[in-house]
């Protein structure tokens, strides 16, 4: 299992490549990560200049320091080779790869990273955006047990799924939760973080806190932003609250008494509590404590 879960990733923020305004403004975000899109945000004949563009910017004095990635083209497509080559060469901590449909999406671009002799920290994230990356979820999240297949993270493409399959999400976001529910599955079974998906309105922020909330509540890690109004909210959301702090170090405090500390099971204001409760609160103080480094 080569990726911790307590990895910060709570706001994911999308920032065009052919944007030259939102490049420069991405370095002073306070994001956890942000996904430089050579994809969907870039139009067909923006492509090359948005390549070169991301280049300059990342090459530059102005690169964030938060986690960088670059959302590619497919490989089978038109400009998935000149963009993964690209995007190897920009050494960011990620590749985001578009409309994955099964492993051998992964295996591919892994393959031809090794042969460009990529570093082993690249990792690979996948775009579950298609109606067959939700029936493979399994065997694609899998590949997050195997360090060489560079996997790292997954993430929902709503918007996709929603013009592939033609469903009416419904009252809030009701008839996808199912599928969301299931892709939080399989990436607890792969060990990998797990992103929800974007939300369009970007301007109802009290919706967009809510959402966020239902997406904590499922199991998400956080949230794809498309814009900088999000990030203080999904930061929030997805952070751990004052009240789950304290009540972690308690059940930490309660197992490293000398008389628990080969224990199984302890007595905790009334609860019992196992060793399985000592390791979610240790995970849940790791990320606290990210989050406090960050000066949050």
């Amino acid at each position: 299992m080569h990726e911790p879960l307590a990895c910060l990733r709570r706001s994911v923020l999308y920032v065009p490549a052919s944007n030259e305004k939102a490049l420069k403004k991405s370095a002073a975000l306070a994001c956890d990560a942000v996904i430089f899109d050579l994809e969907d945000a870039v139009a067909p004949e923006e492509k090359t200049e948005a390549r070169e563009r991301l280049r300059r910017f990342l090459d530059g004095p102005n690169r964030p320091q938060c986690e960088v990635v670059v959302r590619i083209n497919a490989l089978s497509g038109e400009w998935g080779t000149e963009d993964l080559l690209a995007a190897r060469a920009l050494k960011p901590d990620a590749i985001l790869l578009p409309k994955v449909d099964g492993p051998r999406d992964i295996l591919d671009v892994d393959a031809a990273l090794d042969e460009t002799d990529a570093p082993r920290s690249l990792r690979l994230w996948a775009m579950m955006e298609t109606s067959r990356s939700l029936l493979n979820a399994g065997p694609i999240a899998e590949l997050g047990r195997d360090p060489a297949a560079r996997l790292a993270c997954l993430v929902a493409g709503t918007n996709d799924l929603v013009r592939e399959t033609g469903i009416a999400p419904g009252p809030g976001r009701g008839n996808l939760l199912p599928w969301l529910m299931q892709l939080v599955l399989a990436a607890r079974a792969g060990n990998l973080t797990v992103l929800d998906g974007v939300m369009n309105d970007f301007r109802d922020l009290e919706a967009f806190a809510r959402e966020c909330a239902e997406a904590r509540a499922m199991g998400f890690d956080g949230k794809t932003l498309i814009h900088p109004a999000q990030i203080a909210p999904a930061n929030a959301a997805f952070a751990p609250t004052k009240g789950e702090v304290a009540e972690a170090q308690a059940v930490v405090a309660e197992f490293a008494k000398p008389e628990n500390r080969f224990r199984g099971v302890v007595s905790l204001n009334g609860r019992m509590i196992e060793r399985l409760h000592l390791e979610m609160a240790e995970g849940l103080l790791a990320k606290a404590k990210q989050i406090e480094e960050k000066g949050e």
